[in-house]
């Protein structure tokens, strides 16, 4: 340990240093390297969470490092790079383009009308494609480096490059999805790297054994019918069924266990924040009205690793660009991230 890490107060004033949560750990030192992506080009309804990362980051000198999971879970080492101010710089100047086409195919028309906006889905397109590459390379490079990594979006499409990583390192890993929407739509409105397209490529990935979506309740037609035509590969806890079965008489804590009985031993946590309860995290892209209190999912990833099942990952996207938001997003991070070493220890 470095004089600094030796020396670091975890019951002192949160230091405003660069890194999240005020720790005292750089690239080298850390075991877990949390990458910012902010970006959210194709985001349909809401913007604003490209800057999650960085109300992320802004709010997590204000929480206090006891974890009542991981007291000293913060020692791990955790370390988050400077955000990329030039992808910033591009998720502002190719949001402009996506509206021209949302706008467009909102109005009825196609995208060949005059002007002929294909061109510019195509360059959107291929944006999108740099940035999961981009993230590709800096999510292998650590993993090479014996570092775990987290993603924190932008929209749901951030973390793709990651899924690939994980998959050169994984041969078959599942993903506990937690959001309102399946995530599962072909090229939503064109756009290839759709935040509403994320599972239906993490499907497109052979060593993703299984995805396990929990909170789903505004879904498509074809979403559905994708899930009950996965021949389980996909199963899917709808909000209102949940409910439902709590209403009558179900605990949770059963119900925890039976969601994870689904999931394969190593496990990748996808948090949309637009999966909780909207008060929570009310500038999230697309909110919708139900959802999952924060301890739930707590207690949900808790039976996870009480199931022996390691956590290799996570991302935790859709943080809108707010104080409150940036602050229970600060929360789940840091949850997350205790609860995958604690994982990783046992």
């Amino acid at each position: 340990m470095s004089n600094q890490e030796l020396e670091f107060n975890p019951s002192g004033v949160g230091e405003i240093n660069g890194n999240i949560l005020g720790l005292p750990f750089d690239y080298e030192s850390a075991n877990l390297i949390v990458f910012g992506v902010p970006w959210e080009v194709t985001v349909s309804y809401g913007a604003g969470t490209a800057n999650g990362p960085q109300r992320i980051l802004d709010a997590s000198t204000q929480l206090d490092l006891f974890d009542f999971d991981h007291p000293h879970g913060w020692k791990q080492g955790i370390f988050m790079p400077k955000i990329p101010q030039d992808i910033l710089e591009k998720n502002t100047y190719y949001r402009g383009l996506a509206a021209t086409i949302i706008e467009r195919l909102s109005q009825g028309k196609t995208l060949t009308d005059e002007p002929d906006l294909t061109p510019v889905l195509t360059e959107i397109n291929q944006a999108c494609q740099q940035v999961n590459q981009w993230l590709f390379t800096q999510c292998q490079e650590a993993i090479t480096n014996g570092k775990r990594v987290a993603v924190i979006g932008g929209d749901h499409s951030s973390p793709l490059g990651y899924f690939q990583a994980l998959a050169a390192k994984y041969p078959n890993y599942g993903i506990l999805h937690i959001d309102a929407h399946a995530d599962l739509r072909d090229a939503f409105e064109g756009f290839e790297f759709s935040h509403a397209s994320i599972m239906f490529h993490a499907m497109k990935i052979p060593q993703i054994s299984k995805l396990v979506q929990v909170g789903l309740r505004d879904i498509c037609h074809d979403e559905v019918e994708l899930i009950d035509e996965s021949h389980g590969r996909i199963v899917a806890y709808y909000d209102p069924a949940i409910k439902q079965r709590l209403y009558s008489g179900s605990t949770w804590i059963n119900l925890c266990r039976e969601i994870i009985s689904h999931l394969p031993e190593y496990v990748y946590i996808s948090f949309d924040a637009d999966g909780l309860d909207p008060k929570l995290c009310p500038n999230t892209g697309t909110p919708v009205p139900g959802g999952l209190e924060l301890e739930q999912t707590f207690c949900l990833f808790r039976e996870l690793i009480n199931s022996d099942r390691k956590i290799i990952g996570f991302d935790v996207c859709e943080v809108g660009d707010a104080e409150w938001d940036g602050n229970v997003g600060a929360r789940i991070v840091y949850k997350l991230a205790n609860l995958m070493d604690l994982s990783q220890l046992r």
